[in-house]
């Protein structure tokens, strides 16, 4: 495609083999973090547990990602060897069971119930996950490749918004419990009356046997992408952006009260900031890009990341101490709050430009009878990194460190990622110069 030619995202989303797709995605993200977010808030608040609200919060989490790590491989199986719209709708009839199950489960205020629903939605999402990224090269060309995940990941990161604010909105009524377990169950049927739409993606590898072995097809799937090193410092890539965005998600409900002394809807208004952030960053790949895989903008991405992860601390650092809990509107109309937001819009921004360009490489590059796979075994390593990112969030801030100087070392350690991609990729660097020069030229 010439270099002037800029493919038009948003057209996809009037065409049946994205738009069916593109909903039923959002659907399932939205569920998800209306149901995890609702749980958390009715264990945050519950009196007389067995279990103590803080470890209930944690476990809550862990139960979600734990399949990401136990069944990523198979899910990379079944999706090289089904037809992903099939295995993609059959996902879709489990989250209605599942969230038939937490439908009772909020009712009761049954918190087993809903542990084991918080495990079912980690495994719904885990065989949705390769399904969902080894799907678009079958339907997409490779000049709307980096458009097409865009969309995907501003609809999921804007779906993610949408669900952990309907969420804490449904909970907040004196009927909190039952709408919440409503919701739960309009947002699965939704998602599947939406996936009966979606175009027949037909199986890349049908003659595939099946390894039902989760430790050894891991391994196996793992030496897959290391045969490809360019597929595997993608994959890397990736993982240590949801690290990052991991240590900053986590960090705002007590960064809004202890660093700039907002109350809750202050914390809420820095989560829409960050998720707006990376929905724009992830749409305007393909603007920037126009119409290549164009792994030129991870260093600026990842500059980026770093540089307003940086000014960041010392926007915080010439606040002036909190005194009182504001609200939203208090806290906007304050001008030195302006940089704070600025910074965290810009950063996240940022991770949006950097990621896409990562996921849409490792879809064109990897062969189609392995795609699901390796995405699966992308999606292990993520888990990983979001595990080993909650320890290192824990150890610091056990150790006294604060959340700004906490972020502030995150950032860093970002700039550290990037020189070693460069370092062992210098194709990200000589692809950036090269872009930078046409866009001069194009001026």
């Amino acid at each position: 495609m010439s270099d002037t030619v800029r493919p038009n995202q948003f057209a996809l989303l009037a065409q049946r083999r994205f738009a069916p797709f593109f909903w039923t995605q959002c659907s399932g993200a939205a569920n998800d973090n209306l149901f995890k977010f609702a749980f958390t808030v009715m264990v945050t608040y519950r009196t007389g547990g067995a279990l103590a609200p803080g470890l209930l919060v944690n476990l809550i989490a862990g139960l979600y990602i734990l399949p990401f790590v136990l069944f990523s491989a198979t899910s990379g199986q079944l999706a090289d060897k089904l037809d992903k719209a099939r295995l993609m709708r059959a996902v879709k009839l489990l989250e209605i069971a599942i969230m038939l199950v937490a439908a009772w489960g909020f009712v009761s205020g049954s918190v087993g119930a809903l542990l084991a629903c918080a495990f079912g939605m980690g495994l719904h999402s885990t065989v949705f996950g390769p399904a969902k990224y080894a799907y678009l090269p079958q339907h997409l060309t490779p000049a709307e490749l980096t458009g097409g995940n865009g969309m995907t990941e501003m609809g999921t990161f804007v779906a993610i918004l949408l669900g952990n604010l309907a969420g804490g909105l449904l909970m907040s009524s004196s009927h909190g419990a039952q709408l919440a377990a409503v919701g739960c169950v309009l947002l699965a049927l939704l998602g599947a009356a939406l996936s009966r739409a979606i175009p027949a993606t037909p199986a890349v590898a049908p003659e595939l046997r099946i390894n039902w072995n989760p430790v050894s097809e891991t391994l196996r799937n793992l030496r897959l992408v290391g045969r490809d090193s360019q597929v595997m410092r993608a994959l890397l890539a990736i993982s240590w952006m949801w690290f990052y965005g991991v240590a900053f998600l986590t960090q705002f409900p007590a960064f809004a009260k202890d660093v700039v002394g907002g109350d809750p809807g202050v914390a809420s208004l820095l989560l829409v900031l960050f998720s707006i952030g990376v929905g724009l960053g992830s749409l305007a790949c393909e603007w920037l890009a126009r119409g290549r895989v164009e792994i030129g903008l991870v260093p600026l991405g990842a500059l980026g990341m770093t540089l307003f992860g940086v000014d960041l601390y010392f926007a915080c650092a010439a606040l002036p101490a909190p005194t009182a809990l504001e609200g939203v509107g208090v806290f906007v109309r304050a001008q030195p709050h302006w940089r704070v937001m600025a910074d965290l819009f810009a950063l996240s921004f940022s991770a949006g430009v950097y990621s896409v360009p990562l996921y849409a490489l490792i879809q064109h590059a990897t062969p189609a009878t392995h795609r699901a796979r390796v995405i699966a075994a992308n999606n292990i390593v993520n888990a990983i990194y979001m595990v080993v990112c909650a320890g290192y969030c824990a150890a610091l801030l056990g150790a006294g460190v604060g959340v700004p100087r906490l972020l502030l070392s995150v950032a860093l350690l970002n700039l550290a990622a990037l020189v070693w991609l460069l370092w062992r990729e210098p194709q990200y660097l000589r692809r950036c110069v090269d872009w930078l020069r046409r866009r001069e030229l194009a001026a």
